[in-house]
């Protein structure tokens, strides 16, 4: 008798959610990625990272990628096969791009200013798309491990 290899299933989980370009719609959107990435399969650690990212990228599209009367996008993936939590939100204002972390020079005692660059440590890795006509999709991918790759062999 001879065995089979063991099949690798692809499994890709979605979520998107047009949303409101306010302080409710970010809110709202935090609330909402929170609800769904605790019915994923998806480490506390990550879902944690993942809120803090939600949190800010969706502020930013709110405040900075606001334009009356049109939306801003969250969209989550995650990939269990790959490991992998896609975290994008699309907004209207494709000339408004996030600046990089070298031209943040928010003096210490600010109180607001410094969301990119905890954006950034709390990302595995991010970019920026353009979004034509004219919107922009800001990603942000944070590696994670599915509870069946915690154990050997995806077994108990």
């Amino acid at each position: 008798m001879s065995a089979s290899p063991p099949q690798i299933t692809a499994t890709v989980h979605t979520f998107a959610q047009l949303l409101s370009p306010s302080r409710c719609g970010a809110r709202l959107a935090c609330l909402l990625a929170s609800e769904q990435l605790r019915a994923w399969p998806v480490s506390p650690g990550v879902t944690e990272r993942a809120e803090q990212i939600v949190a800010e990228l969706a502020a930013n599209a709110a405040l900075h990628g606001r334009v009356g009367g049109r939306d801003f996008r969250l969209t989550l993936a995650l990939d269990t096969t790959a490991g992998l939590l896609r975290i994008t939100v699309t907004d209207t204002r494709g000339e408004r791009l996030p600046s990089p972390p070298a031209a943040c020079r928010t003096p210490l005692d600010a109180a607001s200013g410094r969301g990119l660059l905890l954006f950034i440590a709390l990302a595995d890795s991010w970019g920026v798309e353009p979004y034509p006509p004219g919107g922009k999709t800001v990603w942000a991918e944070c590696a994670c491990e599915t509870p069946d790759q915690d154990r050997p062999n995806g077994r108990i």
